[in-house]
């Protein structure tokens, strides 16, 4: 279905793609992974025909075929309802339709030999629509609809009033229902729910084309994959596994232990060699000192100097040796060691022992209500998820939690001592017009040198450090608020959707940071992995309420 030969990519003079080649066939479900910045979407852009490469090209086998694209950064008409978006869909269906109608209402009126003429024509439309799959959509809408928790909602509502968990399901919606042979997903999974995700890794895996998908959610890609394309950023070019994410994490690991191996066994040899040259050489050198001077006669000095010169060759030998071993193509270099973020939440006072209370909150929005009654407690130290299907509340009450929102109904307080940082899922608190720079100054009294290094750490060099925030991407945004919450030194993490744009290495580095946090957390969050490593405690909202699950 799709050869991808050669595909070089810059941006300037810099090397994004190298030399690119994979295939993918019907059937298959491969995972593009790589860290930020190593040229993933780029890749998906060529594919799909918005960019062009350098060098390379891109066949799809029939030409004909359809490719289905959903990008990370959706845009949709902003004054278009839900329902003028699903209509568009599902545009060749409609069309097909309307023009079965027109075809039935002419066999309806016609008589005599037009009416033969006009029943043969329908005929052929009708064929026509059902070889193509016709009616299907309709039968699907329904399902996908619902599966992906868009059923209930109203389809006169206008896109531009969708939260971004709704808007990345509405273009799952489209994207599904137009039935592609070849998919193509650009992080699908932010911002989705579990039971969502859990319909989408059913549907994927019962789909009759081919996927290609981006994401660094690692259960949905155990889920969802049996290859995966791993880009590397250091050199641009792109390696092949069988298997699912954990298959390839596996694979890895074993490389790198062999590669460590055998880098150590090499380097032992060079240093074997290394010592046997200066010891040929200090003999050599040594021999030829007892020919100065009197002490021996002429037969005893050509002697030595005979020796001497076999020592030396003897040594020149073993140099030459070493320099083949060393151009050797079998010679293993160093694993390299990527620099990956470095994530340390400073030492802050500890809080008192009670961190957060909720009693009786009620809240929503107009006539509709998303939580009552909820009674919630937190100590120090504790880890606790919140969880719930996209629209039940979950941002909302954080946002009462922060004070950003007054609630109808019951009491929130905070314990002595506690310093709440809040990271906002659309990274809203970030003015756009300020730097990463002017934001840690401003957060902490570090001086120029200090800040800089700092946000090395979090993967920000040079004069990326001044760079607009508004000129950042979603990655590079999560990094950055990342960064602030760890320089503040807060006691208490309020954190929606804090991994969402992060890389799998960020999202592994994260995970080691907040279990060396001694704080108390409190996260929205959907990577399963992360539930299962971080939380001490899981609330989950739904119809209205929560439910408490004490973990160990």
């Amino acid at each position: 279905m799709l050869q991808v030969r050669d595909i070089t990519k810059r941006f300037g003079d810099v090397l994004v793609l190298d030399r690119i080649n994979f295939n993918l066939n019907r059937g298959d479900r491969a995972g593009l992974i790589g860290p930020n910045g190593s040229g993933k979407t780029t890749l998906l852009r060529i594919l799909v025909g918005e960019l062009a490469p350098e060098r390379g090209a891109v066949h799809l086998a029939p030409a004909s075929l359809r490719v289905g694209y959903l990008p990370q950064a959706l845009e949709f008409q902003p004054k278009a309802t839900v329902g003028e978006v699903l209509r568009a869909a599902r545009g060749l269906e409609e069309d097909g339709e309307a023009r079965l109608a027109r075809l039935a209402e002419a066999v309806a009126q016609a008589q005599g030999d037009a009416l033969a003429a006009a029943l043969a024509e329908y005929d052929r439309a009708l064929a026509e629509f059902q070889e193509s799959g016709g009616g299907r959509l309709r039968a699907d809408a329904a399902t996908v609809l619902a599966g992906l928790g868009m059923g209930d909602v109203d389809q006169e509502s206008p896109v531009g009033a969708l939260s971004g968990g709704q808007k990345t399901r509405l273009g799952l919606v489209c994207l599904l229902l137009s039935q592609p042979d070849l998919l193509l997903l650009d992080e699908p999974t932010n911002h989705l729910d579990i039971r969502v995700l859990a319909w989408l890794e059913e549907y994927l895996a019962q789909y009759p084309g081919a996927v290609l998908l981006i994401s660094h959610d690692r259960a949905f890609l155990d889920r969802t994959v049996t290859r995966i394309l791993a880009l590397d950023d250091v050199t641009h070019t792109l390696r092949e596994y069988v298997g699912n994410y954990s298959d390839y994490a596996l694979s890895v690991d074993r490389e790198l232990d062999r590669q460590w191996a055998t880098y150590r066994e090499q380097q032992a040899r060079v240093r074997q060699l290394e010592a046997s040259i200066r010891h040929l050489d200090g003999k050599a050198r040594g021999i030829e000192r007892e020919t100065e001077g009197g002490r021996h006669g002429r037969m005893a000095k050509d002697f030595y100097r005979r020796v001497a010169k076999d020592v030396a060759r003897h040594a020149t030998a073993q140099k030459r040796r070493l320099e083949r071993m060393l151009d050797s193509e079998e010679m293993v270099e160093k694993p390299g060691l990527t620099w990956k973020m470095k994530l340390e939440f400073a030492d802050t006072p500890r809080s008192g022992q009670d961190v957060l209370h909720v009693a009786g909150l009620r809240m929503g929005f107009g006539e509709r209500v998303l939580f009552t009654d909820v009674n919630l407690h937190l100590t120090y130290g504790a880890r606790a998820v919140l969880v719930g299907p996209n629209g039940s509340g979950k941002t909302t009450l954080l946002r009462c939690i922060t004070s950003a929102l007054s609630p109808w109904a019951g009491e929130i307080r905070l314990g002595r001592g506690v310093r709440l940082g809040y990271m906002a899922q659309e990274q809203e608190t970030l003015p756009p017009d300020a730097t990463p720079y002017a934001l840690i100054r401003g957060a902490a009294p570090l001086d120029e040198t200090e800040a800089r290094n700092f946000l090395h750490y979090f993967l920000f060099t040079g004069d990326e450090v001044f760079v607009p925030v508004g000129q950042l991407s979603f990655g590079e945004r999560s990094r950055l608020m990342l960064a602030l919450l760890a320089v503040q030194g807060c006691n208490f993490l309020l954190l929606d959707e804090p991994i969402n744009h992060l890389d799998i290495p960020s999202r592994e580095r994260f995970e080691q940071a907040m279990a060396r946090f001694t704080g108390t957390a409190l996260a929205v969050v959907h990577d399963r992995y992360f539930i299962e490593r971080f939380a001490t405690t899981v609330w989950s909202l739904e119809d209205g309420r929560v439910r408490v699950t004490e973990i160990g």
